[in-house]
């Protein structure tokens, strides 16, 4: 194996470049239009351009990657995770062009990588399952039925694919068709397959799960498992190992089980089997027939590197080592740095500044180091094309309290600016008292979400003003002289528009006023406070764990200053595309009723009306791409007897 093509973009190619690198292999890089200047096409020893901008157009496209294999002569091709990973005519025309597959074959993919495949080869080896349905009948009709025979609550899932996308829980044998609906919008548009299955839904289990590796002599181990119960929309977003439910005897019997399913299968390569814990008892949920993004967890507690045993592996090289011979040590936690919100929006933009806390990235695990696999840098565009991941976190400390604190303050010394992120909200789930303790469960942010994001608004809060200042004066300093004439300021954060009053004090001090509190004295530039101008009057900042926006409103009408937004217009909240309108002009609205279903970043996010009102225009169709703070629909007063 000489190079290795990487069907794949961002932080997993450059994780995958630099072990190639490392073990002597040249590497090439393939990217979109939007893709040209990432830092996976600089790093690799070759690039080739695939023409487009979707994924459909470029790496989701089989013989375009193929043609570049070609072009570059590699000889073997590496899938990363996602896209393409989990395809099996994906492996097996990289098979039979001639070249070395970097994963399992493709037979094994497609047991394995279907959700109902897995289970029926689960079901006859003994392997734990929860009662369900997964035939080849797809009506709604027939699921309806089987719903009524399995009962409620009940889990929709997506065949195919993984990333909780095409997943809808039901509750109410109501819900079941508008659950069907939605989950096989999101699987085609996600996976190309819209075949979904459903089984009983556990509402207060962990997600644990076991990472296994298997050569093509026969052999198969386990490397522990590992955490993944902090989750929105069933996506992870904090993983951990070991997990804290689990000990030594447990661990060996869904170790046990995942080696059965993946030897049942003839499996090679790395792989991981995803199972629901309740209490003692563990039930499969799927098998992920490639690398994880959570890898780094297992390679910080067991030294090894993953993606050099799936190289060699794939060159046809027994396991370097036996199941007895695998130790793990200490405790790893990484959690995703996501371009999205407090309240798990998507968002899109240009990174204008980054820097990241001391890391050793792309190396061996070494206990005590911080691990950063990204692919950021000032000036990388964020687009609606991929996934919202920016990158991911992982810190190994000999216990968990330590492996929190460490984190926590890799947080707090990471600085992504321009664009919403997720880091402040990553910070504050590490510090809740049920994280934190050990008890975090998958409904862990369906129930604390809301506590969360009241944490972080109130941190905003309670260094907004001196923060905005900083932000504002950054390109203009206070005078050194001192002015007896106050600057009214209107400031616009959160929505909410605060009233204060300016004076320089000279010597780039500042006599802040505002009504109902005590004038406060502010030295700039504050310390601590790093902040960007994301437009002519918007600032985005941040001082240690708090990030936050600002928007100057003095120049603004006093009436358009003051107001929210209301109830009478909806706009968009991120790029994306219009896949359902379920209201027509002159329907009455209840608050939170859907008025407009986006896809963006591969999911489907439902826009809801703030108030009782009447639909009074809308304003886009189905299949129509909508930019942020797009006017998506307008609204009339509620009309007398609407809902409310």
């Amino acid at each position: 194996m000489k190079k290795i093509l990487i069907a794949n973009r961002g932080e997993i190619t450059r994780r995958v470049i630099h072990t190639a690198h490392r073990m002597g292999i040249e590497t090439v890089a393939v990217y979109s239009d939007p893709d040209a200047h990432a830092l996976h096409v600089r790093e690799a020893t070759q690039a080739v351009a695939l023409g487009g901008a979707a994924s459909a157009d470029t790496y989701l496209r089989i013989d375009k990657l193929l043609a570049a294999a070609r072009a570059t002569g590699a000889d073997a091709v590496h899938p990363g995770y996602g896209f393409l990973s989990e395809n099996a005519d994906f492996a097996q025309a990289v098979v039979d062009a001639g070249l070395t597959w970097i994963g399992p074959s493709p037979a094994a993919i497609r047991a394995l990588g279907s959700k109902s495949g897995a289970k029926a080869l689960a079901h006859a080896h003994g392997v734990p399952c929860l009662p369900g349905y997964s035939g080849d009948d797809q009506s709604d009709e027939r699921f309806a039925a089987e719903a009524a025979r399995i009962g409620t609550p009940l889990m929709v899932k997506a065949v195919a694919g993984g990333g909780g996308r095409g997943m809808r829980l039901v509750t109410d044998l109501s819900q079941l068709p508008a659950a069907l609906a939605s989950a096989r919008s999101e699987a085609l548009a996600g996976f190309g397959c819209g075949d979904l299955l459903i089984e009983r839904a556990l509402l207060q289990p962990r997600h644990v799960e076991v990472q296994i590796f298997a050569d093509a002599h026969g052999a198969c181990i386990h490397l522990g498992e590992r955490d993944c119960s902090v989750q929105r929309r069933h996506q992870k977003i904090i993983e951990e190992s070991p997990s804290p439910a689990v000990d030594a005897a447990l661990r060996e019997c869904m170790g046990a089980c995942a080696v059965a399913l993946a030897q049942a299968a003839g499996y090679v390569g790395a792989g991981t089997v995803e199972f629901l814990l309740d209490g003692a008892e563990f039930f499969l949920m799927e098998m992920n027939t490639r690398l994880q993004v959570e890898h780094p967890v297992t390679e910080a507690l067991t030294g090894l590197d993953l993606v050099e045993w799936q190289i060699r592996v794939a060159r046809g090289e027994p396991l370097p080592l036996t199941q007895d011979q695998v130790h793990l040590q200490g405790h790893a936690i990484e959690v995703r740095l996501c371009a999205e919100d407090a309240h798990f929006r998507p968002h899109t933009g240009r990174v204008l500044h980054f820097s990241a806390p001391p890391a050793i990235a792309f190396e061996r695990a070494v206990p005590g180091v911080l691990r950063f696999d990204h692919a950021l840098e000032e000036g990388a565009e964020v687009t609606p094309h991929y996934d919202a991941m920016l990158g991911k976190l992982i810190v190994h400390a000999p216990t968990r309290a330590e492996a929190i604190a460490a984190l926590l303050r890799a947080l707090q010394g990471t600085r992504v600016l321009g664009l919403p992120t997720n880091r402040a909200f990553l910070a504050a789930c590490l510090q809740h008292p049920v994280f934190s303790s050990g008890q975090a469960l998958v409904p862990f942010l369906a129930e604390h979400a809301q506590e969360l994001q009241r944490l972080l608004l109130n941190s905003e809060l309670s260094v907004h003003i001196p923060s905005a200042l900083s932000a504002i004066f950054a390109s203009n300093t206070p005078s050194d002289l001192p002015c007896a004439m106050a600057r009214p300021l209107r400031l616009r954060h959160q929505g909410e528009v605060h009233s204060i009053a300016v004076r320089e004090l000279g010597g780039g001090r500042l006599l802040v006023e505002q009504a109902g509190a005590e004038p406060v004295t502010l030295q700039l530039p504050q310390r601590g406070v790093h902040c960007v101008a994301v437009g002519p009057r918007r600032w985005h900042w941040q001082t240690g764990g708090v990030d936050g926006w600002v928007e100057d409103a003095s120049w603004e009408p006093a009436a358009r200053a003051g107001a929210a937004g209301g109830a009478t217009e909806l706009r968009a909240p991120f790029n994306g595309k219009v896949v359902a309108l379920p209201v027509a002009a002159g329907q009455a609205l209840a608050a939170g009723d859907t008025v407009v279903v986006i896809e963006s970043m591969k999911l489907e996010h439902s826009l809801a009306s703030p108030a009782a009102a009447t639909v009074a225009e809308l304003l886009v169709a189905p299949g129509q791409q909508v930019s942020p703070g797009q006017v998506l629909a307008r609204f009339a007063p509620a009309k007398q007897g609407a809902p409310a």
